[in-house]
């Protein structure tokens, strides 16, 4: 039995797996949680995320390229399914360009895709420039497909008809525990033409995080903030990325990225402003991974731990 932070931290520190599709990190993570729920004094959250999934509805093809075979929504809900069997509390999010990248966008401009992860539960979504691809007014004629939130702190939409359409964050109350959850979107003069985010104002990344993670954090008394990122993970200049938030922010204990298609072979741990550990995690693109993150909070001491795997979405889930 788990009768310490310290003894939980020990697991973590070995806990990181890479499942290539089969349920061992799953596996793992329950056999140990079950052992720290049984002490009594600690709570778990589930976290399961996707990015830059790209319209890819089905695996990719049996053509001999690199990724065939893998991604597919059929396979990703399945699994998502089992894994909220298994876990009281879970949060499904996707970190943006949820658009483009297979016909069925150009069929049905992302009616599909927004239906799709409305049945499979996400919790919520931010934007990624790709998602302006059939113009701010295409994708605002989608949400009546998404039941959930999208959440986009930097942009100022005041202008568009995303005025009352998005939110900056949203709070999520999860057995006694209290997650806030934020967006940041990429800058997209530059990126994307201007007629397809017309007024769309972008904010400063950095101001709008600090300010948004110190509201939840120390106003309404979040266990744990969340980034959903489109800034990318990091670049050779000085443009911001998630590595830059991450060091210049306070606050935010996990930042889910997006946009560079970067598959991190595990969550990189990084020191913010005050010195304490901001966590940036990003899965690659198409759906062929999902993302998890599994947080464990003592109550008494209000420390917490976590641990971490990627599933790869396969034949073998």
């Amino acid at each position: 039995m788990l009768n310490s932070m310290e003894e939980l931290q020990k697991i973590n520190r070995r806990s990181f797996i890479r499942t290539g599709g089969t349920a061992l990190a799953a596996a793992a993570l329950s056999t140990y949680s079950l052992d720290a729920l049984a002490a009594g004094d600690v709570q778990r959250l589930t976290i399961l995320h996707t990015n830059d999934v790209h319209s890819r509805i089905e695996p990719f093809p049996m053509d001999g390229s690199k990724n065939q075979g893998l991604g597919g929504t059929a396979r990703r809900a399945a699994l998502i399914k089992k894994i909220r069997a298994e876990q009281d509390n879970v949060l499904l999010l996707d970190a943006g360009d949820i658009f483009q990248g297979t016909p069925y966008f150009n069929l049905f401009g992302g009616e599909l895709e927004m239906k799709l992860m409305s049945q499979m539960g996400y919790d919520a979504a931010t934007m990624g420039n790709h998602d302006f691809d059939n113009t701010i007014d295409g994708f605002y004629k989608q949400l009546p497909n998404a039941n959930f939130p999208i959440l986009v702190s930097n942009y100022d939409f005041s202008n568009t008809v995303m005025h009352q359409s998005s939110k900056p964050y949203q709070v999520f109350q999860k057995t006694g525990l209290k997650i806030g959850v934020f967006g940041l979107g990429i800058e997209l003069a530059g990126l994307v033409d201007p007629r397809n985010y017309k007024e769309t104002r972008y904010l400063d990344p950095i101001q709008k995080a600090n300010e948004v993670a110190a509201l939840l954090k120390n106003e309404m008394n979040c266990d744990l903030v969340i980034c959903l990122s489109h800034l990318g993970y990091k670049y050779n200049d000085n443009k911001v990325s998630d590595q830059v938030l991450a060091k210049n922010t306070r606050n935010i204990d996990l930042i889910i990225g997006g946009h560079t298609h970067t598959f991190m072979e595990q969550p990189e741990d990084i020191k913010n402003l005050d010195g304490q550990i901001t966590t940036i995690n990003q899965v690659g693109f198409a759906g062929i991974n999902l993302g998890r993150i599994d947080y464990f909070f003592e109550k008494r001491s209000g420390k917490k731990s976590k641990a971490a795997s990627s599933y790869l979405i396969s034949n073998s889930i």
